[in-house]
């Protein structure tokens, strides 16, 4: 059985649809017709898709990232994170720091430019640590990607992902995504449903596509 959530399936191969980048995926014809209803929906799946300015596996974790964020909702009124570590305040598809100030609005656009610039930012990071990166398939850059997006530089400069990943072995890398697990409540270490989702998600869409 699939690890990955239908409607994250959808969202992934609406993105294909839109940049003719199918990439290898098969979908039966239920998931062809949900994924073609998304992309002529979606209006976020539509804007990345037609951004030049960013590589597919780019596109790829940011379709990802509103997936798991918000269900493909626009947040556009900051909130606290209460399982959050610090409990940041948040916005749009997971957005915190300087640049999220309480009591504004963002609108499409304004999230859309914010988080453009955080994956870009995480590509280049990514690109820079994984020595053989440029072997590996978008949608497998994409799951790294969202990987320092999601836990940061810091969390994979010393991880067993990375080690694995730089010793050759992707595969293994890949398996590594499930065991990122846990967040801290209330000074406690947990696992958290959300991220053991997308930990399971992520590790099946890096070792086996779609």
């Amino acid at each position: 059985m699939s690890r990955v959530p239908d409607a994250l399936r959808s969202g992934l191969m609406a993105l294909a649809i839109l940049t003719a980048g199918a990439g290898g995926y098969v979908a039966v014809e239920r998931e062809q017709a949900a994924a073609q209803a998304m992309a002529e929906q979606s209006q976020y799946i539509q804007a990345v898709a037609a951004d030049v300015g960013t590589s597919q596996a780019v596109k790829i974790a940011m379709v990802m990232g509103s997936y798991y964020e918000s269900s493909y909702r626009h947040i556009g009124t900051p909130y606290v994170d209460k399982l959050g570590k610090g409990q940041p305040l948040t916005v749009c598809n997971g957005i915190t720091g300087r640049a999220v100030v309480a009591g504004r609005y963002y609108t499409p656009a304004d999230c859309y430019a914010l988080e453009r610039s955080r994956y870009l930012a995480a590509e280049r990071t990514a690109m820079s640590m994984f020595r053989l990166w440029t072997t590996y398939t978008p949608l497998q850059q994409a799951v790294f990607i969202d990987f320092i997006h999601n836990k940061g530089e810091g969390a994979l400069y010393t991880s067993t992902l990375l080690r694995k990943a730089n010793a050759g072995d992707v595969v293994g890398a890949c398996r590594e995504n499930p065991r990122w697990n846990r967040g801290t409540v209330k000074g406690v270490s947990v696992v958290l449903p959300g991220l053991q989702a997308r930990g399971d998600a992520n590790g099946e869409i890096c070792e086996v596509g779609l």
